[in-house]
């Protein structure tokens, strides 16, 4: 095992270095000049030119670009262009935030999704079924940014049950923390649930269909016997492959839902960036979330090991 991670690693070292030729390239050719931003109103010249020498802006882009990864390969992820703090501490600042709302919203889409996907696919082409099918394409079509708007009217603002927005560390209040951050997840989690779902409903009915589960019924175990510990226990595979992949996409899809409840996370952090030039903050954001998308993958790819005795005899 040890060394097919340390494989799985060296392959991810070139994807992390194509990755960040693209973050650097394509933010030069953003629109604006953060320097003439930050310079102020009366912009002189001198101070211009002393602003471009401290980020290296006067360099050619290739000589730029090295310096840039020099710094990232040792920590440094440069200086934030409008609050003069560290990209890094900024990064390290607001990512626990946003992977509490990333673990909460995936607990809420497996708590949901999977039952329902193995009822779906125990009673498949009844009512149940239908019914399944029909909450998982709604979780796929309602935007997320609507579902946020309405529960925020609907919990907060008539029936006063949760905050409408804001945000308290799990580590200083967890009950503050838990009620302020509950409702972002299930707006998060719904759309992941249905694909949880339709996914769990896929494999259960593949599953269901083998050789194996009607010799395991022939031999008279009871019917949650056989779908928990001999069905589900197959078609856990690509479920866990999946919940990997969709928790490194919930680390880099919430900025809207972030920024409809006030979450001082990633995707609040990013938008301001965006909106103020401040391209080392972006870049730092962008190649963060690309790392974290990379070790999901590297996650799932370990546990579909683990879970396959098969895989685990060809290592």
């Amino acid at each position: 095992m040890p060394v097919y991670i340390g494989k799985r690693l060296l392959v991810a070292i070139p994807t992390l270095l194509i990755i960040s030729i693209f973050v650097f390239s394509l933010q030069k050719l953003l629109p604006g000049d953060p320097i003439l931003a930050m310079a102020g109103e009366e912009r002189d010249p001198a101070t211009i030119e002393f602003l471009r020498e401290k980020y290296h802006l006067n360099d050619p882009v290739p000589v730029q670009y090295i310096h840039w990864l020099g710094g990232i390969v040792t920590g440094d992820f440069g200086i934030s262009l409008r609050t003069n703090q560290p990209v890094l501490e900024l990064v390290m600042e607001k990512l626990p935030v946003t992977i509490q709302l990333a673990v909460m919203a995936m607990v809420i889409s497996l708590l949901i999704g999977i039952p329902m996907g193995i009822l779906a696919a125990v009673k498949k082409n009844t009512v149940l079924d239908y019914i399944a099918n029909i909450v998982a394409l709604s979780g796929l079509s309602v935007p997320n940014f609507w579902l946020g708007i309405m529960l925020i009217l609907l919990v907060s603002v008539q029936l006063g049950w949760l905050p409408a927005s804001g945000y308290e560390s799990i580590f200083v209040d967890p009950v503050r923390s838990v009620q302020t951050m509950i409702m972002p997840a299930f707006v998060l989690a719904t759309a992941l649930a249905a694909q949880v779902m339709r996914h769990t409903r896929s494999a259960m009915l593949g599953v269901l269909s083998a050789d194996y589960i009607r010799t395991a019924r022939a031999k008279g175990l009871s019917p949650r016997e056989v779908i928990l510990s001999h069905g589900f226990r197959n078609a856990l595979l690509p479920v866990v492959t999946l919940s990997a992949l969709l928790f490194g996409e919930l680390l880099a899809g919430a900025v809207l839902t972030e920024q409809i409840f006030t979450i001082p996370g990633f995707g609040k952090l990013i938008v301001d960036a965006v909106f103020n030039r401040d391209y080392a903050v972006v870049q730092g954001i962008v190649l963060c979330t690309a790392v974290g998308f990379i070790l999901m993958n590297l996650v799932a790819d370990v546990l579909y090991v683990l879970l396959n005795p098969r895989l685990r005899a060809t290592l």
